[in-house]
């Protein structure tokens, strides 16, 4: 069975920083892109970051300068850095990749709460 499995979430002030993991397991032949969306509530669904599978990367304006999208292609594994956190990036944070099993499938993580406190 394929997923993807976030952790790193919490609660933190603003000012601080979290780190958040998504590690996708089962049969997987490869995967493309692999990003960081967020939900708060009563908003849509945005992008924060996405990373390509050579390194190519794109933020959302809002966290430009402030959070670092990366991954660990041997792990299977995409990390988001957040630094300088306020508490608009207060959200639910979900994992995303695009993986080839071998049909190129879009798949979600289940969600991790961010709650930055001002």
């Amino acid at each position: 069975q394929v997923q993807l499995v976030e952790s790193g979430g919490g609660l933190v002030q603003a000012g601080g920083s979290l780190r958040l993991s998504c590690a996708a397991s089962g049969s997987i032949f490869s995967i493309k892109a692999m990003g960081w969306y967020r939900q708060a509530p009563g908003k849509q669904r945005e992008l924060v970051a996405i990373i390509t599978s050579g390194g190519s990367t794109n933020y959302a304006d809002s966290v430009k300068g402030r959070f670092t999208i990366s991954r660990d292609n041997a792990k299977n594994t995409v990390y988001l850095q957040m630094n300088s956190l306020k508490p608009e990036d207060t959200a639910v944070y979900y994992c995303n990749a695009d993986m080839v099993v071998p049909d190129v499938i879009d798949y979600w993580g289940q969600g991790t709460q961010v709650t930055v406190s001002s």
